[in-house]
């Protein structure tokens, strides 16, 4: 239900939904669109140019994608008018994935961006359209949690590739505003997602702006005003040394984890729980300004620098290391080791028979552009920047997010109404 009370309010009435608007009806999806299942094109009719068709696995979470393109010839094409995509037409997946893997899910829906106006869809997906021609509102409904609940509740059996009916799918509830409010709301949830959709595009200009700073500038291709001199690379090892101290008498508590996607986190929030030793005396203590991998996992990601805590503890497999803070700072190095050309090379240096391993004294045997402190610190500090800017764009983009699925939550239950 979307919302209850005991007392209704003057200008709502009870429904099947809960409570709504008395001027709202509920409908099943099936009696508010109009559809047409797409085409089974044959691979044989696939061309490099002409007219595009539109299958599942060429949309994700964001639409439609650019890659991956096939065509029909646009002489063929006439003759599946039928199946034409316009703008604004809502797509969804009958076959695919068991929720929640949205990209390939089944149930998944998509909006046609006006770019894609004039494709053809290909089969195992269903072209609906809003009889009252307010599609954006259909799309907006189908983007809900409720409806997702109601997807999950359609697929059964274990297989990794189910589907679902039309007619299940059509026995969808929908609350019903009236026309004009379900333009006003469509519009007003748009205005969002174009807000979501520009800062998204930022954070990705963002990113490569980066990723173009630590090319040319760690690499010692550009460098930065009053910096120049010979460029040589110099092996890491001159200026790292191993750290092995062990948590004799267990003196220290906290239990660290080094994971790909967060860099240093506490064990217990990484797994529920603290999986640690119940004697922990020998785990390695890693210190603030410290760096600390796994060995068998660094090709991945999981190596990072502790800033977050003063001190904590690891498993004895990790690797810990710092640096001669006169001539190498741990800022700098660690931009060094996130870069795509160190886990380029990292392939050169590991060992094992099983599974590959970066040992420290295969980490030591790289070399990396080690310039004067100096530029160490003014390299560090512009990617330092880049950083911040990057982190104020994402949590700006996490900030718009909450406010629509706010907006979402009280508009399209009547909770709260658009006045014009």
């Amino acid at each position: 239900m979307i919302n209850s009370t005991s007392k209704i309010k003057s200008g709502y009435k009870s429904s099947s939904l809960g409570v709504i608007p008395s001027d709202w009806d509920v409908k099943p999806l099936g009696e508010v669109v109009e559809y047409k299942k797409g085409f089974a094109f044959k691979t044989e009719q696939y061309k490099d140019h002409g007219v595009r068709i539109i299958r599942v696995s060429d949309t994700n979470a964001d639409g439609i994608k650019n890659e991956g393109l096939i065509f029909i010839d646009e002489k063929d094409a006439i003759q599946f008018s039928v199946y034409c995509l316009l703008e604004d037409d809502v797509i969804i997946q009958t076959v695919g994935s068991r929720p929640p893997l949205y990209d390939s899910m089944v149930g998944k829906t998509i909006i046609v961006d006006k770019k894609f106006s004039g494709s053809l869809l290909n089969q195992n997906a269903v072209r609906l359209r809003s009889k009252n021609g307010v599609n954006r509102f259909l799309f907006t409904l189908l983007k809900t949690k409720r409806y997702f609940n109601f997807i999950e509740t359609l697929v059964r059996g274990n297989a990794n590739q189910v589907s679902i009916t039309l007619d299940d799918v059509f026995s969808f509830q929908l609350p019903v505003p009236p026309r004009s409010e379900q333009y006003d709301i469509a519009q007003l949830l748009s205005s969002w997602d174009a807000a979501i959709s520009k800062t998204n595009q930022l954070v990705i200009q963002s990113e490569l702006r980066k990723k173009w700073l630590m090319q040319n500038l760690l690499s010692g291709k550009n460098r930065l005003k009053g910096f120049q001199g010979k460029i040589e690379l110099k092996v890491i090892g001159h200026y790292l040394t191993e750290v092995s101290e062990r948590n004799i008498n267990s003196k220290v508590a906290n239990v660290l984890s080094v994971t790909n996607s967060k860099g240093f986190i506490n064990q217990a929030d990484q797994f529920d729980r603290v999986v640690a030793s119940v004697d922990a005396s020998n785990y390695k203590i890693v210190c603030k300004g410290q760096f600390a991998y796994n060995p068998s996992r660094v090709n991945v990601g999981s190596l990072d620098l502790l800033r977050t805590f003063e001190e904590g503890i690891l498993s004895p497999m990790y690797v810990v290391f710092k640096t001669k803070n006169t001539e190498l700072l741990p800022e700098f190095l660690f931009y060094h080791l996130k870069s795509h050309w160190f886990h380029g090379h990292i392939p050169m240096f590991v060992q094992g028979s099983v599974r590959d391993s970066l040992s420290f004294d295969g980490l030591c045997g790289i070399k990396f552009f080690i310039p004067s402190i100096e530029e160490q610190t003014a390299i560090t500090n512009v990617l330092q920047i880049a950083d911040k800017e990057i982190q104020l764009l994402k949590k700006k983009l996490e900030i718009l997010k909450k406010q629509k699925k706010g907006l979402m939550q009280q508009l399209l239950t009547g909770k709260k109404r658009i006045k014009i």
